[in-house]
This record gives structure tokens, C-alpha cells and sequence, in this order.
């Protein structure tokens, strides 16, 4: 991976060495300070040219277009709220996913099942392991935004979020968040509603340039992708881990995320 990596700056295959550690450390105290941690020109740029290269013919081909209309708990319904509370304020999401068995022999997947990889984000986010998901779908999934598109406010529903920024737009598609909107114990539903209304000064613009990858606390954390402005498309990859083996996604979930069961 070293041809691949910056592994000098980031020594992720190196976790027992003393830099090893100094890393892990500095990316659990960015975790606990500001909710994510940023590893800059992480992949190379030569690296990261051949991989935009080897996804571009699915995603112009054969990628799943995923055009939603969601709130930002991508929930149906909130027990809690009547239908028409500002926090249940409808937006549009739209992009073009390309799954793992499209893209098998891209960076992108040999970096998911690369086993450093996984040990090195386990460390940082205080994980005894982490595991792939035995699912041929998903995993590793990159995902295109193009003019006009974006990913709405929504929160995860996984504790961390994995990304590594493969092609940057010349304008817009900006990652904003706007930490600890909410907590497990408190949801905040009128904090929520101030957000998606502009009111809200703690929002947060984080700028990404490619090559980058990020991991974020988006749990109780806000945030979205604004629309992309020009030509140039926002081709990022997603990566989930578990922290138990074996884990795929039902055909249902597979035929909502990716618009097939196999």
C-alpha cells in the first residue's frame, strides 16, 4: 500500500511504533475535541488519479441514481412530532452510487479489505475491532454528486462515519455540520428546526480537498453535502465497518440504497 499511501505521514501499518501512537493519539483527540479527524493527501496523487480512472466507467454506466425525499431523521414518521413540526421539514437528497462488486479491483476496495486499515480506525475510535461486512454490495460504495445535487441535513445512524474524498467540484458540494445538535438523551427538536431554516450560528463549513480521508461523529451531529455548482462532479467513497463479522444488508435495504437485491 505504500506505492498507494502516504504511510510516512500516516503510519497506519505502524500502530505499535512511536509514531504509530503519536497518530492514533492526535486522532482520538481530534475525535473528542471537534468530532472527526482529517488526514490530508492521504492517498497519493498518482494513486489517486488511477482510482478515479478505474471507478469512472461504472459510475457513468452503471451507477444507481438515488433521488429522495427525506427529513432529516430519514425516518417515515417521528413518534414524538406531529406530521407537521419544522423539525420534520422535507428535503431532497440525489446522487449516483456505485457498489463493491462494480469496483473490485479499484483502491477503493483494496483499501477497505486491507486489514491495517480497519486496525487503525478500530484504534482511533477506542474499538476492540472492526470487520468488514460480508455483503458483495456494500462496504465500500462511491458515491457521485453532480451539478445541482447534494446530500441533505440528516444525521447517521452509525456511531462514525469512514470517507475518503476522491474528486473535489470546482464550486459548492462543501461538507457543513453543526455539532451536538442533539444528544442520546435530548433531541432538541426545536434546535433541529432553527437548523433547516438557516438559524443556527454554530454551523460549520469544514473545506475537503481530495485526497482526504475523514472520519466523523455523525450520530448526534448534523450535517450535509451542499449542492455541487458546475461541471466538475463530488466523487467520494464511503466505508463501513462493524464491530462484528458477518454482517449484510436485507434485499430490502440492498433495493433502497442500491436499486437491486444482488
Amino acid at each position: 500500500m505504500e506505492q498507494f499511501l502516504d504511510l510516512v505521514s500516516y503510519p497506519i501499518h505502524d500502530l505499535e511504533s512511536g509514531r504509530g501512537r503519536e497518530l492514533v493519539e492526535s486522532c482520538r483527540s481530534e475525535l473528542a475535541q471537534r468530532g472527526m479527524f482529517n488526514l490530508y493527501d492521504f492517498v497519493r496523487p498518482a494513486a489517486l488519479a488511477k482510482c478515479i480512472g478505474d471507478v469512472r466507467p461504472a459510475i457513468e454506466t452503471a451507477s444507481f441514481t438515488h433521488k429522495r425525499q427525506h427529513n432529516i431523521y430519514f425516518l417515515p414518521h417521528v413518534p414524538d412530532l406531529a406530521p407537521d413540526h419544522p423539525a420534520l421539514r422535507v428535503c431532497e437528497t440525489v446522487n449516483h452510487t456505485v457498489c463493491a462488486d462494480q469496483i473490485t479491483e479499484s483502491l477503493v476496495c483494496r483499501l477497505y479489505h486491507w486489514p491495517p486499515f480497519a486496525a487503525f480506525l478500530a484504534a482511533t475510535m477506542d474499538k476492540t475491532g472492526l470487520f468488514a461486512m460480508d455483503d458483495p454490495l456494500a462496504g465500500a460504495n462511491v458515491m457521485t454528486y453532480r451539478d445541482g445535487e447534494a446530500l441533505n441535513w440528516h444525521f447517521d445512524r452509525s456511531e462514525f462515519t469512514t470517507t475518503l474524498l476522491l474528486q473535489a467540484p470546482d464550486a459548492g458540494g462543501e461538507f457543513q455540520y453543526r455539532s451536538n445538535l442533539r444528544t442520546d438523551d435530548d433531541p432538541n427538536y426545536d434546535g433541529v428546526a432553527r437548523l433547516l431554516v438557516g438559524n443556527d450560528p454554530e454551523i460549520q463549513t469544514m473545506p475537503v480537498t481530495a485526497g482526504t480521508l475523514n472520519v466523523f461523529k455523525g450520530k448526534n451531529t448534523a450535517h450535509r453535502v451542499t449542492p455541487v455548482v458546475g461541471p466538475m462532479e463530488r466523487i467520494i467513497a464511503v466505508f463501513s465497518y462493524y464491530e462484528r463479522p458477518g454482517v449484510r444488508f436485507s434485499d430490502e435495504e440492498r433495493i433502497g440504497f442500491y436499486g437491486r437485491a444482488s
